[in-house]
């Protein structure tokens, strides 16, 4: 079998090396600067007080669909009521029950037995493969780097009041949340719930919808027309897809009927300034995609980098090496790359390049 590595120890990682590893692809290398794959994603759901996923049955980081979280939830309970409502699309698993799933497959799997504890800063194309910094030439990598840095606006950087909603913080009697996506909302309700008085600042109303992005894009008719579109067209689908979004229901919109919730079009005076304004994005924010893009010439629209459908880079994969990108940089190829869902796709397509090639 020929050495793969992935570099980036993350979610969208995680589920490649599982994917690999039930392919029967043995020899492969993780490098990442932290063990535990769900770190940044338990930090950051920490900080916004997240209960429950978004994602449903199938937001899990086991290679196929099924068996899904409703399956394992079911049988802990002994019950059917959850795979009842995961067919009618009603069951967000918690978020303790999705850590739990990462930790029982992370023992499970060896993944820390194949773990190389650093950062890799430079992807070079070389006869044979890639070399990954000193480590090493890999015939196949996947890249799955994660997000590049916090998004916070410029006029709040210098803000004494400010802090980002993925980093520790607690609530003043006055807080302005800037954002309309889900950690917004999320902080609506929080603050809310904290007693405080709460300021939304959105640029535009929020969309609603129950996932990231619309379930047209996660299916194979879908992707099929989305992966058929010019460059342009294909620009214009991601900015509008991914634009922030959060689900309809009653336990979304009950607590802003409260007298303390107001939309305001600036931020004002208020005690605390919540950024819930997501991450930096784009290739160019990220150091190692960066330079990967610079040194090798690699064709690029927009903020995206171009793939090919089965998310591998174009311009230095070839018959006998694999480049692929997962996550949240591997847009281009599924509007939804950023997601468990994404994640088992971009994993497919590389395991299918390990095993043939």
């Amino acid at each position: 079998m020929p050495r793969a590595a992935i570099v980036g120890g993350g979610l969208a990682g995680f589920v490649a090396f599982l994917t690999l590893r039930r392919s029967g692809v043995e020899d492969v290398t993780v490098f990442a600067p932290e063990a535990d794959p769900a770190a940044a994603w338990r930090r950051r759901a920490a900080a916004i007080r997240q209960t429950h996923m978004r994602s449903e049955s199938d937001g899990h980081c086991l290679p196929t669909s099924f068996p899904g979280l409703a399956v394992r939830d079911a049988r802990a309970r002994r019950s059917l009521a959850p795979l009842a409502r995961s067919v009618c699309n009603r069951y967000p698993p918690t978020v303790d029950d999705f850590l739990a799933h990462v930790e029982e497959q992370r023992a499970a799997s060896g993944w820390d037995d194949q773990l190389v504890p650093r950062r890799i800063e430079s992807v070079r194309a070389v006869d044979g493969g890639f070399e990954l910094d000193d480590q090493g030439v890999f015939e196949h990598v996947l890249l799955a780097t994660g997000h590049p840095g916090l998004a916070v606006p410029d006029e709040l950087r210098n803000d004494a009041r400010a802090v980002h909603s993925y980093e520790p913080h607690e609530y003043a009697e006055s807080v302005c949340v800037v954002g309309a996506g889900l950690a917004a909302a999320t902080e609506w309700r929080n603050a809310l719930d904290a007693g405080a008085r709460v300021i939304s600042v959105r640029r535009r109303e929020p969309l609603r919808r129950p996932l990231n992005v619309p379930r047209p894009y996660l299916s194979r008719r879908g992707l099929a027309s989305f992966h058929r579109a010019t460059s342009d067209h294909r620009v214009a689908t991601l900015r509008e897809v991914l634009a922030p979004s959060y689900p309809a229901g009653r336990e979304w919109d009950a607590p802003l009927g409260s007298g303390r919730f107001s939309v305001e079009a600036r931020v004002n005076g208020a005690d605390q300034v919540i950024c819930a304004t997501g991450f930096t994005p784009g290739y160019e924010a990220d150091p190692l995609l960066r330079k990967l893009v610079a040194e090798h010439g690699l064709e690029t629209a927009d903020r995206w980098i171009v793939l090919a459908p089965d998310s591998t880079v174009p311009g230095v994969t070839d018959a006998s090496r694999t480049l692929a990108v997962a996550g949240v940089a591997g847009q281009w190829a599924y509007p939804a790359a950023d997601t468990l869902i994404g994640a088992r796709y971009a994993a497919h397509g590389f395991v299918s390049r390990c095993r043939t090639r």
